[in-house]
């Protein structure tokens, strides 16, 4: 299939990017434009996209440079994972093809090298991984791995002893859960709360972000918590996809860890994923320190819901 490489224009391209991302298997709300730009000004754009002969939109790259290394080039430095975006019709030699004409154009922009962060397999809703194969054909290198916990719902392995008498200790102590979005605030609390006393960080996204994501994808974006004498002391903020539920934001405070909260918060999250047609639960990575670092009880404590490992690789090509 003969395409045509060229930059990304956000008056021209933006519509028949959106409506690519709705038909590729391996695209979510991270490939959009309406998530991209809520970065604003923060990333230089530097997408590509591939038409047909007939002009039609067939491929994509989610692409900005790296800051404070403007000779590299990453997809996405703005999401958790990037990637080409495409149709589905593109196999093989097509993506060698198709890959190897985006190097040459991001190559000739001045970039030396180009970060790509592949979409992890649970999220394809078909196996796609012609542009992995495409970018070793090309000489990238691994150099990056993160390991995610994430749950098939119709293969659930039995939860810990330890999840069973936690859920129940939650139920017993009267907890509540349902999804409600306007508890947000509070549960932003509990999660800021969280994550500076435990790790001396804040969320990756503010408070008005996650706002006004929220609003642009109220069917994907959705907040799960869990209640104790009418306080939120737990919740989940999910990101869906067509073929994964993702635990974005996990936070509980003290009242709802001696409770064991959270449990409940899950399996509330993991039954409606199963309702909803999504074949995962993913509760994210639990690397440190770039992935160089497994943080190895969050990942036994979210193992024990019934998961298994699921990587997300990182790949890096020198764009000679």
């Amino acid at each position: 299939m003969k395409l045509s490489v060229c930059r990304y224009d956000e008056q021209r391209d933006r519509a028949d990017w959106e409506s690519l991302c709705a038909r590729a298997p391996m695209a979510n709300l991270l490939h959009t434009r309406r998530f991209l730009s809520y970065h604003g000004e923060r990333f230089e754009d530097q997408s590509l996209i591939a038409r047909d002969e007939a002009g039609t939109l067939r491929a994509a790259l989610p692409a900005a440079r790296l800051p404070h290394q403007p000779d590299c080039v990453v997809s996405h430095p703005g999401a958790s994972f990037g990637g080409v975006i495409q149709d589905g019709s593109l196999l093989g030699e097509d993506l060698l093809q198709l890959l190897s004409d985006m190097a040459k154009d991001l190559a000739a922009a001045g970039f030396r090298v180009l970060r790509y962060k592949a979409v992890p397999t649970i999220y394809q809703r078909w196996p796609v991984q012609d542009d992995l194969y495409a970018l070793v054909r090309l000489g990238a290198t691994l150099y990056r791995r993160d390991l995610s916990s994430c749950i098939a719902v119709d293969a659930r392995r039995e939860p810990s002893a330890r999840r069973q008498r936690s859920l129940r200790k939650a139920r017993n102590a009267g907890v509540t859960v349902r999804q409600d979005m306007t508890s947000l605030e509070a549960f932003w609390a509990v999660l800021c709360e969280t994550l500076r006393s435990r790790h001396g960080t804040q969320p990756v996204h503010t408070l008005d972000e996650i706002r006004l994501l929220a609003a642009r994808f109220p069917d994907d974006i959705l907040l799960v918590v869990a209640e104790l004498a009418g306080q939120v002391e737990a919740g989940v903020l999910l990101f869906n996809s067509p073929a994964v539920s993702h635990a974005q934001y996990i936070a509980s405070s003290e009242t709802g860890n001696a409770c064991c909260a959270l449990d409940a918060v899950f399996e509330h999250c993991i039954a409606q994923t199963g309702s909803t047609g999504r074949r995962y639960f993913d509760f994210g990575i639990s690397n440190e320190e770039e992935g160089r670092r497994l943080n190895t009880g969050l990942y036994r404590f979210k193992s024990e819901f019934g998961g298994g490992g699921a990587t997300h690789d990182f790949y890096e090509l020198a764009l000679d």
